[in-house]
């Protein structure tokens, strides 16, 4: 059964919370990535309180089929009618369901809503008909919910739907991070906690997939390199459910999981034209599972690259494409001797981001230097030494008079004193502001390192286990 840990929903169910609390019409607008935990999050909430709720889950079926299948729901929670098969119309199913709440609080809740409004089109504006003359003069609760996450902006939430402005709420779910996917690992260590979220990108069916072996290496095994393993062939259905030319998507992800970091690169590497590369890049972003990387304090983006920024299919394009023939042959423990030796290469730059996601924390706690506007990598040529650097963290309040500057070391080796060296050597440029200097550290720090950490105020070492005390 899977696992639900409200730690990284606690806004969400408490903002569901406060819209059933109303007495008036509510109507809310979830939607997310597949596998985000929708689902979980709205039957939780659903649960708590033991809410009525008429739960129904649409399917790639007939627009009859939905209907009855929406009916039996219904008859689950008034069963006075389960004798009939199916209502005659969604209006009245709806007409019923008015009548026999006779004032009760009701939620009505639609899952994969995208496949009943492909299946009957009028469904968007049946409903906003029916919103606007009869559930605006109830105390009922609506919840439509959708993994098709460009249909549930444009045909619900767009301007041009005619749902649109009769939301009272939206929740765009997204994955966890780091510190609330650590709870799917109990007690763990965290390295294997972070392993774990690097893998699964924060998803929590994922997390719940590697979590449940023995180790995490073994449920990265079994999850992504057995051919029944659930991950093996999850990203492609993904894109083919989710887009058009899965096989154009799939060759710009892997072309960018695999080195390509600039558009001509990648429009190179694909085989297609500039321009198209550039939309489909930007569907892409939109879904989540690429970004575009700007250095920080840059007046213009000309500079920017393009990265894999969900976990999942990073780690998967890096890595399963290669090894399809050791797969489908049954080898075992491909993960242990074909995987496992080059992960620490593919753990650098998740690093980077989870030590990012550490200071977003620390400033929502208000337990940092100061609150941050801003956070992200900072490249380009240094006015002072005249070379080119990279600062892996840099973050910036709107005034600019504080800066965050840091570097993130995942490598066996004990970070010492010639780390900090170079960094002040980098932040020199940052001059007129005053500087705050975090060094992030996998296998920890030399005694001399932190007797200077224990001279100066504004350097802070973050070891993995600081990672989890916030």
């Amino acid at each position: 059964m899977e696992k639900f840990y409200d730690g990284g929903r606690v806004r969400e169910l408490r903002s569901l919370e406060e819209l059933y609390e109303q007495d008036d019409f509510t109507f809310a607008v979830v939607y997310g990535r597949r596998r985000v935990g929708k689902t979980s999050l709205i039957n939780e909430f659903i649960n708590r309180g033991n809410k009525k709720a008429i739960r129904f889950t649409a399917t790639e079926d007939t627009n009859l089929i939905n209907l009855e299948n929406f009916s039996q729901s219904v008859f689950t929670v008034f069963p006075e009618l389960s004798s009939l098969r199916s209502f005659r119309s969604w209006e009245v199913a709806f007409d019923f369901i008015v009548k026999e709440a006779r004032g009760e609080k009701l939620i009505i809740y639609i899952d994969e809503y995208p496949y009943l409004a492909k299946a009957y089109p009028p469904i968007s504006s049946q409903l906003q008909r029916y919103i606007d003359l009869v559930l605006l003069k109830t105390n009922f609760m609506l919840i439509l919910c959708g993994s098709s996450v460009s249909f549930m902006e444009e045909q619900v939430l767009g301007y041009q739907s005619p749902l649109y402005g009769r939301r009272t709420a939206q929740y765009r779910i997204k994955p966890l991070d780091y510190y609330d996917s650590a709870e799917f690992f109990g007690d763990r260590g965290p390295e294997d906690k972070l392993l774990g979220y690097s893998v699964a990108g924060g998803i929590p069916r994922y997390l719940n997939v590697i979590s449940e072996a023995k180790t995490v290496g073994e449920g990265i095994n079994r999850a992504f390199f057995t051919a029944v393993g659930f991950l093996y062939e999850e990203p492609y259905n993904l894109l083919k459910q989710e887009l058009r030319e899965p096989a154009v998507y799939n060759a710009i992800i892997n072309a960018i999981a695999n080195g390509a970091t600039k558009l001509n690169v990648i429009a190179g590497k694909t085989g297609e034209r500039d321009s198209k590369v550039a939309t489909y890049i930007k569907n892409l972003i939109d879904l989540g599972i690429l970004s575009k990387d700007v250095s920080m304090l840059a007046k213009k983006d000309r500079n920017s690259t393009y990265a894999v920024k969900d976990n999942m299919y990073r780690f998967w394009y890096r890595f399963v494409p290669k090894l399809v023939t050791n797969i489908e042959n049954g080898e075992e423990d491909i993960y242990g001797t074909k995987v496992e030796p080059y992960i620490s290469d593919f753990m650098e730059p998740v690093f980077e981001d989870i030590c990012k996601q550490y200071l977003l924390r620390l400033s929502r706690a208000k337990k940092g230097p100061f609150p941050f506007d801003h956070i992200g990598k900072w490249w380009g040529g240094n006015p002072i030494t005249k070379t080119e650097t990279e600062i892996d963290i840099v973050a910036t309040s709107t005034t600019e008079k504080d800066i965050i500057v840091g570097e993130c070391m995942w490598r066996n080796k004990e970070t010492d004193t010639d780390v900090y060296k170079e960094l002040r050597e980098k932040a020199a440029m940052f001059a007129d502001c005053e500087i705050h200097y975090y060094i992030f550290s996998r296998p920890g720090f030399t005694a001399g390192l932190k007797k200077e950490a224990k001279k100066d105020d504004r350097l802070t070492l973050v070891g993995l286990e600081d990672l989890f005390d916030i």
